[in-house]
C-alpha cells in the first residue's frame, strides 16, 4: 500500500471531537461537577452561631464532611472552600455551645454554694 491509498481510505475529520460517556445522554454535561450539600451545611453552621446551637451545627458538620468528600474526589470542584468553611463554622458553634453550657453549670454551682453558705451563717 502506498501513502495515497491509505489517506483516501481514512477520512479527514474536521471540527471538535465528540466524546460519548456511557450513561450520559448529553455530551455537554460530561464536564460538570457533581452536586454537594455545601450550601446547606454552611446555612446550618451559621444558624448554629446565631443561637440554634448544636441542633443545627451537628447536622452542619455531617453535611460538610459529605460535601468535602465529594468535592475532594474531583479536583477543581467549586464547593471545596464552602464545605471547609461550613465545617469550621459548625465546629466553632459546637465549641461555643459547650463553653456556654459549662459556664451555666459553673454559675449554678456557684449560686448553690452561696445559698448553702447563707443558710449556715
Amino acid at each position: 500500500m502506498d501513502d495515497n491509498s491509505q489517506s483516501e481510505a481514512t477520512p479527514k475529520l474536521e471540527g471538535p471531537e465528540v466524546l460519548y460517556v456511557q450513561g450520559v445522554s448529553n455530551p455537554a454535561a460530561v464536564g460538570q461537577y457533581p452536586p454537594t450539600q455545601a450550601i446547606a451545611a454552611l446555612i446550618l453552621g451559621i444558624l448554629g452561631l446565631m443561637g440554634f446551637s448544636c441542633c443545627t451545627a451537628i447536622p452542619g458538620v455531617i453535611l460538610a464532611k459529605s460535601a468535602m468528600e465529594v468535592a475532594e474526589q474531583h479536583p477543581g470542584h467549586p464547593d471545596v472552600g464552602m464545605a471547609k468553611a461550613a465545617n469550621l463554622i459548625s465546629w466553632i458553634s459546637i465549641i461555643l455551645t459547650i463553653v456556654v453550657l459549662l459556664l451555666y453549670a459553673v454559675f449554678i454551682v456557684f449560686i448553690v454554694a452561696l445559698s448553702a453558705g447563707a443558710e449556715n451563717a
